[in-house]
């Protein structure tokens, strides 16, 4: 409690009369016994001033904020006095000295310049400002001219990030607007050159080795600079937007191609039609020179077998067996006589065994046996 307040409990009689405002002129009042103050009242009034100064701790820690925290894919630049310190700070949490120091946290992920014709031009006669927070930025396509003269624009994606390492040092030489002064200079640089050494019509073709030849370039250039400050991750060649007197000139190409192609195909399928009936020929060739070589050797080997038969029988014709049979012969023909007198037998000439008889009954059959 202030200390006129105690002052206040222990002033005399005198002090209740006053010469400001007439108190002279009032009776005397009874004098008041005196009272102390309550001790709560005493210790908050000697503590009052660390109050005050808690209070104003706190103010100042709000107001000034002397830390930050960063985050991953972050880094932050602490600058003294307006100088930049070499190593960046890491993730997690930082104090500084207000008002002496400051912190500047930088994004160091992978962020991407998409040079695209959906970008208005009165964006890009504005001085388009290089900035996103998302890490995804909107710029004009690019425009170039090839080997002809001819005017080619390109849509091209670029991913890069920014190396943590480097970060106090890009930012003391480039500031804030590195991207701006860094990659989209180079790209464009980089993106008319490439293009510069090919022929329109050659483009759509080659895209891939265009894509390959950016790529190579723009690392080449921004490892170049002091310290190498970007990291290049990705080049994506997403459109080549040719002259109208070119793109037709190509589809021209194209429709020939493809009907050279039909024709080609049609001749293989002629071709491949033929083949497959020749091979039919030949197949039914071979099959009847086959069936028929097979019928020849089968009468071939039946002739060979028959003949080795005769050789066989011959063999065993002796001058008895011919007897045997002779007699054997002769009793059949006693036998036919006995049966038909008037049969009339031949015999073979040089008196050999007789092979036939006829019935002299039937004369017209005697007649033609005759005749």
């Amino acid at each position: 409690m202030p200390a006129d307040l105690n002052d206040y409990f222990n002033k005399g009689k005198g002090n209740n009369g006053g010469s400001g405002g007439g108190g002279g002129d009032r009776p005397n009042r009874p004098q008041r016994p005196k009272k102390d103050a309550p001790q709560f009242l005493n210790d908050f009034g000697k503590k009052t001033g660390w109050l005050y100064a808690l209070i104003g701790l706190i103010a100042l820690l709000v107001i000034a904020k002397p830390f930050v925290v960063i985050n991953s894919g972050e880094v932050g630049i602490k600058a003294t006095a307006g100088k930049y310190e070499k190593d960046p700070l890491r993730p997690g949490l930082h104090f500084f000295v207000p008002f002496l120091q400051e912190v500047m946290v930088v994004d160091t992920k992978v962020r991407s310049i998409n040079y695209t014709r959906n970008v208005g031009h009165d964006m890009a006669s504005k001085g388009y400002r290089m900035s996103g927070a998302s890490g995804v930025i909107n710029v004009p396509s690019i425009s170039a001219l090839d080997a002809r003269g001819l005017l080619i624009s390109m849509d091209i994606t670029v991913q890069y990030r920014l190396k943590p390492d480097t970060a106090p040092q890009t930012i003391a030489t480039y500031g804030t607007s590195w991207e701006e002064k860094i990659i989209n200079p180079i790209v464009r640089d980089v993106v008319r050159n490439v293009v510069g050494s090919y022929k329109a019509e050659e483009l759509p073709i080659k895209r891939n080795d265009i894509a390959e030849a950016i790529k190579i370039s723009i690392e080449k250039q921004i490892s170049a600079k002091t310290g190498a400050p970007v990291q290049l991750s990705t080049v994506n060649l997403r459109e080549i937007v040719l002259p109208p007197k070119i793109v037709e000139q190509i589809e021209r190409v194209q429709i020939a191609k493809q009907e050279g192609d039909r024709v080609q195909l049609e001749v293989l399928r002629a071709k491949q039609e033929a083949e497959k009936k020749a091979a039919l020929a030949q197949g039914d060739a071979d099959a009847k020179k086959i069936r028929a070589q097979g019928t020849a050797d089968a009468i071939k080997i039946e002739a060979e077998a028959k003949a080795f038969e005769n050789i066989k029988i011959g063999e065993s014709l002796t001058s008895e067996m011919l007897q045997l049979k002779q007699i054997e012969v002769q009793g059949q023909f006693n036998q036919a006589l006995s049966v038909n007198k008037n049969a009339q037998i031949f015999l073979t000439p040089g008196g050999s065994t007789p092979n036939i008889w006829v019935d002299s009954k039937s004369k017209s059959k005697a007649t033609a046996v005759k005749q």
